[in-house]
């Protein structure tokens, strides 16, 4: 993950998590019938306002990243053993090719000669 869109993650998650916290806190106090229930009501319903911009800003900040930058393409190990694997399979056809036919073009080999064009 880029460092733009890690700190936008962590922002909300961290924006997130107290918003959780405010929301509870309202809930308790609103059951105990507490001074404190109305204030922090309303400063949850802003917090969640906050909180869902801050993810927002996570998805657009991705989304900025990945068209400046283009996607990153890290291909997991699976699809590298694959590929390692083809690759040694096309390497030993080759070299079977060359051994029937002595590594030349059209079987004759001459070994002062560089190139046949």
């Amino acid at each position: 993950m880029p460092d733009a869109v890690r700190t936008a993650a962590v922002r909300a998650v961290l924006i997130m998590s107290l918003t959780i916290i405010q929301a509870m806190v309202a809930f308790l106090s609103t059951l105990t019938g507490s001074w404190l229930a109305f204030p922090m009501v309303l400063s949850s319903v802003a917090s969640t306002v906050v909180a869902t911009w801050a993810v927002l800003d996570v998805w657009v900040t991705r989304q900025v990243w990945n068209q400046r930058n283009g996607v990153v393409s890290v291909p997991s190990s699976s699809a590298r053993q694959i590929r390692r694997e083809r690759r040694r399979s096309r390497r030993a056809e080759r070299a079977a090719k060359r051994d029937g036919t002595g590594g030349a073009i059209g079987g004759r080999r001459s070994t002062g000669d560089l190139s046949r064009a």
